[in-house]
């Protein structure tokens, strides 16, 4: 079983920048391909990123696109999320999750079978 501890959340304000680190510990991480979701309150989980296991290939929202950058540390067993740009929409709890598949399937949430707790982001205006 793996657990994963996100960090880096925080209060900044639009146009500033956050970058948000994925630990996990109990399995390594380089099998496998990794994603970061958000969910705002009253609304549901929704996908921003997603990176391979070897890194060479990642996916974005296209809400994100262009702003958000994922990346990994497999030595780590850390995954990153470089978000830029940021506005009052980017406002959520922020979760690293672990696909099931060596092979990345997809954002949809049912492709991931282990959570963190989450790092709440606050953008303000």
């Amino acid at each position: 079983q793996v657990q994963l501890v996100e960090s880096g959340g925080g209060l900044v304000q639009a146009g500033g920048s956050l970058r948000l680190s994925c630990a996990a510990s109990g399995r390594t991480l380089s099998s496998y391909a990794m994603g970061w979701f958000r969910q705002a309150p009253g609304k549901q989980r929704d996908f921003v990123a997603a990176i391979t296991r070897t890194g060479g290939s990642s996916y974005y929202a296209d809400s994100v696109k262009g702003r958000f950058t994922i990346s990994r540390d497999n030595a780590k067993n850390t995954v990153y999320l470089e978000m830029n740009s940021l506005n009052s929409e980017d406002t959520a709890v922020y979760y690293c999750a672990k696909h099931r598949s060596s092979f990345y399937r997809g954002s949809d949430p049912a492709n991931f079978d282990s959570w963190g707790q989450g790092t709440q982001v606050t953008v303000s205006s």
